[in-house]
Formats: structure tokens, C-alpha cells, sequence
């Protein structure tokens, strides 16, 4: 795409942040987080290219009082230290102009769990974060500066906003992190999610449910199996049952049929467990199909597991009750999700960035929470790929080849914006 906007400062900051550990504490027992730090570091690099701090502070409780908070992030936020290391930061470039003449830039600095070793060669940087999401953080800094060297205009008849978000990982879903900063009105007619997306523009975004199928019943000892409730046996039967009943194939959606716990010692009966399942849906009416089918199907799973079960000698009393020791709990539901934003398609085209592939699934991020913001258009965008550079995994990476296009890739996206509402003409996105 062309020659490299990145200079040797970008890479000596992206090395920082990612021995900055700054892992989400949803992930479990980790390091301290430093996000505090790190977004103090990234506010200072900012700064140098023109940019103040418009916000920095952890979020108010009160935002998570709400019915689409997943139950993890509530139970979390019981220890006030929970929201107090996880603050959010929004930079502004440029004076305070209206939503039409800003665009706005979302990145996250918390990780998932498993620190990884930093490393950096003259061609590819390591370390958790590399992709997802630091090392697209630097490199949009490294575009806006490019962008501005062309476009005298940037900043100050076309502003621009960073928000430097934690919350995304962890299964927190933004929740209190990016839905407060864009509830606060953060956001321009363009808005930019740095994912890794390959350089292509993915104008949607798919959300989730999360179930817990829990069995409440009574252990027994191995010498009186059919004294108690073997919830093993059970979860592991409606684990097949639904992995038969809710495979999406009339809908866009995914089906993940994913931990089962009920204990680990060979010589008892475990009376109590639950099996974790996960529905992404494309569209809100999808989502609630989804769930219904789940809560039909886990009904259904329950009756053919008492006339399967019903005559046996160890299982008869567990097919007998199952129906009354087994329930759906819901840990996420009712997030929203981004439609497809057809109306950003040649403001992309124009910049030289290919559409995401239309067969190829979305996947979840923030930007859900761009949904039914009026007058702005959203898309995600970001060097790398989730699969190929590692994300979430051992060796997770970010070639400077891959980052270089991401910021040449901004510096085009903030150029075509420029075109459209320098002079406060507020062209439409089209």
C-alpha cells in the first residue's frame, strides 16, 4: 500500500505496552493490571501528534446496573477494585466539533490471559496484544499523523476522537468500557473499530448469549450410584441433545457447545454441574429465536432423558427428576448487534480498502454498541487476522509490514473523510 508511515518511536511504544501487562481480570488470577499506566503512556505519544486528553477515568458503578450486563462482569464489579483499575480514555484531535465533521477511532488495551514473551525483530513484533489489540493502537497513531501531513485541515475543520477502551476482552463485551463513552456521545458520523480483519472493512457485527444449563441435585457415593443424582450423565446427554438440536444450520449464527463441569474424583456421583453454551446471532430477532430454541431444546432434552433413563438401575431416580433439578440461567443475553452498514461502502472503496467478504462470518466486538446511534456509520477494521497472528494463543504476533498497512490504511480512510467535510460542507458517508 505503499511506504511505511511507521518510525522507530511507534515500535519502541508498542514494545511498552506490551510489557505493560494489562490483562483483562475477568481472564482470572493474572498480574495486576496496568492499564492505568498504559493508557498514560499511549495519552503521552498522542500528544506529541497534536492530541488532548478529552476524558480519563474508571467508569461510574452505575453502568453496569443494567439487564444486558453479563452476570460475570456484575458479580466482578462486588469488589470496588474491579472498576477502579479498569479506566477508559478518550482523545480529541482538534476542537470539539459536531458528530458530522468527527470521526472516531475505538481501540482496546486489555488483553486475554497467558502473558507471552515480547520480542521484536526488524520484522515482527510478539507479545499479548501484538494484534489484538495493541499493536493496531500504535499504528493508528502512526496514520492520523500521516493524515495530517496531507490533510492541513485534520484537526481543525475535521476532527478527530480516539477512544482507548478496557472491557473488551474477558467477556465483558464493552459493557464498561466502550457503551459508556459512546452513550456519552463519543462518536462521529464515521466510526472505526481497530480489529484484525486482514485490511478489509467488515461493516457489521454479530453478538452473543451465553447459557448455563445447571443440574441442582444430590451427590451419592460410588458404592449407592442410584442413590443420587448423577448430573454427569445427564448434562452429558442434553451436551448431545442440543449439539443435534441447535446446530444453526437455517441461521447466520454459531453454536458453541463449550465447558461441562460437574467434578473430577472417580469414586462419587456428582449431583451438581453445568454446561456452558454460547449463541452469536447476527440481528436481535435472531437472537431471541436462538434463545427460545435453546430453552425448547434443553425441555426436550430433559423429557427424552427421562424416557431414556426412566427403567435403569442406577439412573432411574435422576430420569425421574430430572425436569426439577435442571434450568436455563442466562450469564449474557439481549446484547445488541450491528446491521450491516451498506452506507459507508464508498468512503472505503474510495480509500483503496477492500469489503469484508460477504459468505465469511462477522465476529464480536464493540462496535455492537454503535447500534440505533443515529447519524453515524460504523465498520471494523484492523491489520492481521485473529487465526493467523495468534490472537488469544501461544505466539501471538504482528508483522511491522502488517501494521505499516494498517496506518497507511487509516491515514487513506481520515483523507477520504477530510474530502467530504472539510469547510463544515457535511457531505453524506455514501
Amino acid at each position: 500500500m505503499g511506504t511505511a508511515p511507521l518510525e522507530p518511536g511507534d515500535l519502541d511504544l508498542l514494545v511498552d505496552l506490551l510489557r505493560l501487562p494489562t490483562v483483562n481480570p475477568l481472564e482470572g488470577a493474572t498480574p495486576p493490571s496496568r492499564m492505568w499506566r498504559a493508557q498514560r503512556a499511549y495519552a503521552a505519544a498522542a500528544e506529541r501528534i497534536g492530541f488532548r486528553t478529552a476524558h480519563h477515568a474508571a467508569p461510574d458503578p452505575a453502568v453496569l446496573d443494567r439487564e444486558d450486563v453479563p452476570r460475570t462482569v456484575r458479580d466482578a464489579a462486588r469488589d470496588p477494585d474491579f472498576l477502579a483499575d479498569q479506566p477508559s480514555l478518550v482523545l480529541r484531535l482538534g476542537p470539539e466539533l459536531p458528530p458530522e465533521r468527527t470521526v472516531m477511532f475505538n481501540v482496546h488495551l486489555d488483553t486475554v490471559g497467558g502473558l507471552e514473551p515480547v520480542t521484536r525483530t526488524a520484522e515482527r513484533i510478539t507479545g499479548r496484544g501484538a494484534i489484538d489489540a495493541k499493536g493496531p493502537a500504535v499504528a493508528l497513531l502512526a496514520g492520523i499523523r500521516a493524515a495530517r501531513v496531507t490533510n492541513p485541515e485534520l484537526g481543525q475543520d475535521v476532527g478527530v476522537l480516539v477512544q482507548v477502551v478496557a472491557g473488551e476482552e474477558g467477556g465483558a463485551m464493552g459493557t464498561y468500557g466502550t457503551r459508556p463513552l459512546v452513550e456519552a456521545g463519543h462518536v462521529g458520523a464515521l466510526n472505526v473499530f481497530c480489529e484484525p480483519t486482514g485490511l478489509r472493512y467488515l461493516p457489521r457485527s454479530t453478538a452473543s448469549a451465553t447459557a448455563h444449563i445447571r443440574v441442582d441435585g444430590h451427590g451419592a457415593i460410588d458404592d449407592e450410584p442410584a442413590a443420587g443424582h448423577n448430573a454427569t450423565v445427564l448434562l452429558g446427554f442434553l451436551a448431545q441433545h442440543l449439539a443435534r438440536h441447535l446446530d444453526p444450520q437455517d441461521r447466520p449464527g454459531r453454536c458453541c457447545i463449550a465447558g461441562l463441569r460437574t467434578g473430577d474424583r472417580h469414586n462419587r456421583v456428582y449431583g451438581s454441574g453445568g454446561l456452558l453454551l454460547n449463541l452469536s446471532y447476527a440481528t436481535a430477532a435472531e437472537g431471541a429465536a436462538a434463545e427460545r430454541a435453546l430453552e425448547e431444546a434443553v425441555r426436550s432434552g430433559v423429557r427424552e432423558f427421562t424416557d431414556t433413563f426412566a427403567h435403569t438401575r442406577e439412573f432411574a431416580r435422576t430420569a425421574a427428576q430430572a425436569a426439577g433439578i435442571t434450568r436455563v440461567d442466562w450469564l449474557k443475553r439481549g446484547l445488541p448487534c450491528l446491521p450491516d452498514q451498506q452506507d459507508v461502502a464508498e468512503l472505503f472503496a474510495a480509500a483503496g480498502i477492500p469489503r469484508w467478504p460477504d459468505e465469511l462470518p462477522a465476529f464480536t466486538c464493540d462496535a455492537i454498541w454503535m447500534h440505533g446511534i443515529p447519524d453515524t456509520r460504523t465498520a471494523v477494521l484492523g491489520p492481521g487476522s485473529l487465526e493467523a497472528n495468534h490472537a488469544h494463543a501461544d505466539g501471538e504476533h504482528a508483522d511491522v509490514a502488517e501494521l505499516r498497512d494498517f496506518a497507511l490504511a487509516v491515514a487513506a480512510v481520515l483523507t477520504e473523510f477530510t474530502k467530504r467535510h472539510h469547510g463544515g460542507a457535511g457531505k453524506e458517508i455514501t
